[in-house]
C-alpha cells in the first residue's frame, strides 16, 4: 500500500512494493524520493555484484546475512559487512560485492540511481 499524506509525505509498506528480479541471484524493491532512494536488495548466497562505480553516495545496511566488499581501483581493500553493520561508499569509489550467505541489505543512495530506475544497470543483469 502506498498512501499520500499531508504536505507531500508518502507512506509505504515494503511488502506492497513490487519485487524486481534483476538476475537469478538478485532481486530488489525500490522507494524513491526527490533526492534519495532506498532499496531492499535480496542476494542469494554466491551472488556477485560486479565491480562498478557511480556518482551516487551509498550507504549499505545489512539486515540479514553478510556481504564481502572489495573497494578501490585495485580492489585490494576487503571488508565483510554482517547483519547489523553499515558500510558507507563515497561517490565514484569502485566496489564489488559477494553474498557470503543469503542476504537482505538496505541500500540508500543520494541522488537516486537513475540506472536502476530506467533498467540500464546492465552490469547487474548478466
Amino acid at each position: 500500500m502506498t498512501e499520500s499524506i499531508s504536505k507531500g509525505a508518502t507512506h509505504y509498506r515494503w511488502d506492497d512494493m513490487p519485487r524486481e528480479r534483476v538476475n537469478d541471484k538478485l532481486e530488489r524493491r525500490l522507494i524513491t524520493g526527490n533526492r534519495m532512494m532506498i532499496a531492499h536488495v535480496y542476494l542469494a548466497k554466491g551472488c556477485i555484484v560486479p565491480r562498478h562505480s557511480h556518482k551516487n553516495e551509498q550507504i549499505t545496511y545489512i539486515l540479514e546475512g553478510a556481504l564481502r566488499f572489495w573497494l578501490g581501483e585495485d580492489q585490494k581493500e576487503e571488508v565483510i559487512v554482517r547483519a547489523g553493520e553499515v558500510l558507507t561508499i563515497p561517490s565514484n569509489l569502485p566496489h564489488q560485492a559477494e553474498a557470503l550467505e543469503d542476504t537482505l541489505d538496505v541500500d540508500i543512495f543520494d541522488p537516486p540511481r537513475e540506472d536502476w530506475l530506467k533498467g540500464t544497470d546492465s552490469y547487474l543483469r548478466k
